[in-house]
């Protein structure tokens, strides 16, 4: 598997956030583009984090339906990465080299996995190449 972008988990959650409309419009505009040319992945982890949000941490919540209507529409497309051993033990040598949370070394070691060129995240160093993946921060 090869693909071009890997979304974290804030990106997504931020298609949603009403309060910050420039940094809304820019992710929407990745997810639109990973769907639309099918260059795009996420993880099982980015989905099961996504919803976590979204149906508890929201200030308006999605409901139990919005929330199945993303995950067909956007979730399940998108979603590439599937744990396995390898994909533990690679995130496990990255948290150890990087010194990021292991959460974080997942989502870096999925990224790695996919064959992304970018890892759009928030939250990591921007800037930034692991293996043959360099990390942005697309606000």
């Amino acid at each position: 598997m090869s693909v071009e972008i890997f979304i974290d988990t804030n990106i997504l959650v931020y298609t949603f956030d009403a309060s910050a409309p420039a940094k809304r419009d820019c992710a929407r505009s990745i997810v639109r583009e990973a769907l639309e040319k099918g260059n795009g992945a996420i993880s099982w982890q980015v989905a099961q984090e996504f919803l976590n949000v979204a149906l508890h941490k929201f200030k308006n919540p999605l409901t139990p339906g919005e929330a199945s209507d993303f995950l067909d529409q956007v979730l399940t497309p998108l979603w590439k990465v599937f744990p396995s051993p390898e994909l533990f033990q690679e995130a496990n040598l990255i948290q150890r080299q990087a010194q990021y949370r292991f959460s974080d070394s997942l989502i870096v070691a999925s990224a790695v996995q996919s064959g992304a060129a970018i890892l759009y995240s928030e939250d990591l160093q921007h800037g930034r190449s692991i293996g043959n993946t360099r990390i942005v921060n697309p606000f």
